[in-house]
């Protein structure tokens, strides 16, 4: 195994997160540890996986992702692994592999099961278990039972009606880059080659793709899309979800806001 990487909901206020490494160092001591997020707002299963769908192609193969979101969703919350492009997956059976690979997953092995009343040491434990199994065996020779999944949830696709397309706020970044659930491909086929134009409060309005937040001016807006395909708001070196009116929205479905496209 070439490395592991760790993408939760845990945040960096209390020791979580370090009692989830240290239980693991125990485990595999010699395997590199890598962060891909702990601030994955609480219950956002989209959001996750987008994260998740964003950093895991930048890793080597033969390294295993580590998904420690929601892990109790349920009282007997159940932990699957899948094998996928090269790389393993370790992730609890709540939908975030069928929308990070925007399909119901691969072959999915029943990796563990944990009770809520046992905690979160015990559950560590056994993914730590596993882990180290991994490094000299495959989910096969481990007798996993194969796991049909019991979540399998879709992204929100946009909506069109005429010529009017409309999108959701997928993710909101650090920087209030806006991403919206649209990739280039699904977009470039309803634009057609048509001129377009994106409008917001205040008569805001975006009317062309650029490639770099320094294709325009300092705090001049601009549309790209992003390393992960997926059609970005953005302000150079500016705060585009403050100037567009769009805030998170604390409820399960991560939709923080829509946003509607004109083509001519």
């Amino acid at each position: 195994m070439n490395a592991v990487t760790l993408l939760s909901d845990f945040g960096l206020q209390d020791a979580t997160l370090a009692k989830a490494k240290g239980i693991l160092m125990t485990y595999i001591p010699n395997v590199p540890m890598v962060d891909i997020s702990h601030h994955v707002e609480p219950y956002q299963t989209s959001q996750a996986a987008y994260l998740l769908a964003s950093a895991y192609r930048s890793f080597p193969k033969n390294t295993c992702h580590l998904v420690l979101f929601d892990i109790f969703y349920q009282k007997e919350s159940v932990m699957v692994l899948c094998e996928k492009d090269g790389h393993y997956f370790l992730a609890p059976d709540n939908g975030i592999l069928s929308l990070t690979f925007d399909s119901a997953a691969t072959t999915l092995w029943k990796a563990a099961t944990v009770n809520a009343k046992d905690g979160f040491g015990a559950w560590m434990q056994k993914l730590g278990w596993l882990l180290q199994s991994l490094q000299t065996s495959s989910p096969a020779d481990l007798g996993l039972p194969l796991f049909d999944a019991q979540n399998t949830p879709v992204h929100w696709l946009p909506k069109l009606e005429g010529n009017t397309l409309e999108c959701h706020v997928m993710y909101i970044d650090r920087f209030e880059n806006v991403v919206l659930n649209i990739t280039r491909q699904q977009f470039e086929a309803v634009q057609a080659n048509r001129p377009f134009t994106i409008r917001f409060m205040r008569d805001e309005v975006i009317t062309s793709i650029k490639q770099h937040y320094t294709d325009v001016r300092e705090s001049e807006k601009l549309c790209r899309f992003n390393a992960a395909g997926y059609l970005e708001l953005t302000i150079n070196r500016g705060k585009a979800a403050s100037l567009f009116g769009l805030q998170v929205r604390q409820d399960k479905n991560l939709m923080y806001n829509t946003v509607k496209i004109f083509f001519e």
